[in-house]
């Protein structure tokens, strides 16, 4: 009689076994999908107030940070290596920080000094400054990036540009405008400034380039 009950409770046993793993498994499914929709919404959240936080920065600048093209990057290094030897940049404006960071590439003895108030491109541009200080150079002779490449948050009307060699600016009329005042003011003799898309007022270029992408951009060489 014990025996047959032994025979009866086994597979009992093993049933209530299996069911409790399958219920475990279920948990774990359902878990696992609650922290996939979890980590879905906070990154649409995160999505969402990056987007409004540029939009306000682009209300308050009068422009939204624009990253230049490869082609115009090319451009603007080339007419930053016709100034020979060592050198300050200060690039009004510096967005992503694209732009700096193909100067500094491809500009060798240059230093470049970033400006700019907007937060999200800010952290962009040094983690990406970072980034790069740290991957190895890509060629032979390339002169390391370490020191030579800072990204700053301020404002560019308020900012001093005394000790600039070169100003770069991919801005807008507006900020040309008031721009154009302070250069007259504070930039030394020999100082260059130059400017993607948008002229200088009342200025008239040593030199007008235009570059090789699908706007045939136009870059705007100053002498001061």
């Amino acid at each position: 009689m014990l025996r047959t009950l032994k025979l009866v409770m086994r597979p009992q046993g093993i049933y209530n076994n299996r069911n409790i793993e399958i219920l475990f498994i279920e948990s774990k499914e359902r878990n696992g999908y609650m922290l996939i929709l979890q980590i879905t919404w906070l990154l649409a959240l995160a999505v969402l107030l990056s987007v409004m936080w540029i939009v306000v920065d682009t209300w308050r600048n009068g422009i939204s940070p624009m990253p230049a093209s490869k082609a115009v990057r090319l451009a603007v290094a080339g007419e930053v290596n016709r100034v020979p030897g060592y050198g300050t940049i200060i690039e009004a404006g510096s967005g992503w920080g694209t732009l700096g960071l193909d100067i500094v590439r491809q500009c060798p003895g240059k230093r470049l000094i970033g400006i700019e108030n907007s937060i999200l491109p800010l952290w962009c541009s040094r983690l990406l400054a970072r980034i790069a200080a740290r991957l190895p150079l890509s060629r032979n002779g390339q002169e390391p990036l370490q020191g030579r490449l800072r990204f700053t948050r301020g404002d560019i009307y308020r900012s001093s540009y005394a000790d600039a060699d070169m100003v770069l600016c991919y801005l807008f009329p507006g900020a040309m405008e008031r721009l154009a005042a302070k250069f007259r003011q504070e930039l030394p003799p020999g100082a260059v400034v130059i400017s993607i898309f948008f002229a200088l007022p009342d200025m008239q270029p040593v030199r007008t380039v235009t570059c090789r992408d699908t706007l045939r951009t136009k870059l705007y060489v100053y002498s001061f």
